[in-house]
């Protein structure tokens, strides 16, 4: 299980296809120290297994095989050498939960539609970065739709952030001057894929919803109370 609170970002070293998946390899120094053959590691919010890992290489990296049902939900077939890529290892059981529950299964992908910063004009950190919020606005397939509601949790490319407001099939968020800097989220342009992750609750209450409509006897008491 993951957090959506980014650690740090990696960089697309390759993207090879092999038969019937892929390879793909990250250089992330200070986080391939810390992998084991098998770890789980979020890449833009997609979960995937470590396999090769090369704590020594220049820069140190590790490689990750991605399923055909992977290449097809996610955008991480898109990437190209040089891309910028979010990584977060698995919480540990006791940790605090600073973002939400984001468990790596991308639900599928949204167009980003405009990214501006609230004061254009704003003044530069100390790090170079603008200090001022940024708003997104990205199109959701409308299948995604309905697990969306203004104030509640969604992962952008493994990011856990609060949407902010709806408007028909987009949605905006509200974007902190870290969050920006620290993620891939200062390197996206107007239309470019983004992963999203729905929030788990959401779904669950959804199918709970489903499964106590379906145990209903259809009785004539149930029609007249439901408007038949």
């Amino acid at each position: 299980m993951f957090t959506g609170l980014v650690e740090t970002t990696g960089e697309v070293i390759s993207f090879h296809p092999t038969a019937g998946a892929a390879r793909l390899t990250i250089a992330a120094p200070g986080i391939v120290e810390r992998l084991k053959l098998g770890d789980s590691v979020a890449v833009c919010g997609v979960c995937l297994t470590a396999l090769t890992i090369e704590p020594h290489a220049v820069p140190a990296r590790f490689s990750a095989d991605l399923a055909a049902e992977t290449i097809a939900r996610t955008t991480l077939s898109r990437l190209v050498p040089g891309a910028l890529v979010n990584l977060e290892l698995p919480t540990a059981a006791g940790s605090p939960l600073g973002g939400h529950v984001v468990q790596g299964h991308v639900d599928g992908t949204g167009t980003l539609v405009s990214i501006k910063p609230v004061s254009p004009e704003a003044e530069s950190g100390a790090g170079g970065e603008a200090l001022t919020d940024w708003v997104i606005r990205l199109r959701l397939p409308e299948s995604l739709m309905r697990y969306v509601v203004a104030k509640g949790s969604i992962a952008v490319e493994g990011i856990s952030l609060t949407v902010a407001g709806i408007e028909g099939n987009e949605i905006w968020i509200a974007i902190l001057p870290h969050t920006f800097s620290a993620t891939n989220l200062h390197t996206l342009a107007p239309g470019m894929a983004v992963n999203i992750e729905v929030d788990v609750m959401a779904k669950y209450a959804e199918s709970r919803e489903q499964a106590e409509i379906e145990k209903q006897e259809l009785t004539v008491e149930f029609l007249l109370e439901n408007g038949y």
